[in-house]
């Protein structure tokens, strides 16, 4: 039996769908709640920065960030593939560069916070 790469790539793709679908739509209705002038004590800018200021929100913010990146960029590798665009290791090395970009630039904002 060989072995195969395939669980380094189907396992990120799997947790960042499963956190993009649970978190995601939080995110954007606290976005909009925040917008509308309606928010919690704890997610004004101070509490949220607060929380960013932690080890921890930080690690829990970059693993949403990043994992929700990988997830995408498989998704659009597929979806590309799906389309008939048959150059799959060109498209495979374009999403996840930039998802590792995305991860990278991630580290970098949440260190200077």
């Amino acid at each position: 039996m060989a072995i195969s790469s395939k669980p380094i790539v189907w396992g990120p793709f799997a947790a960042g769908g499963t956190i993009t679908a649970f978190v995601t739509p939080v995110l954007v209705l606290l976005t909009l709640l925040a917008a509308l002038g309606v928010v919690p004590d704890a997610l004004t800018y101070d509490g949220v920065r607060a929380f960013l200021g932690h080890w921890l929100g930080k690690a829990l913010m970059f693993g949403v960030i990043a994992l929700s990146l990988w997830s995408s960029a498989h998704r659009l590798r597929i979806t590309c593939y799906d389309l008939g665009v048959r150059k799959d290791v060109f498209v495979a090395t374009v999403v996840y560069i930039a998802a590792v970009a995305g991860a990278v630039a991630t580290l970098i904002v949440l260190a200077r916070i």
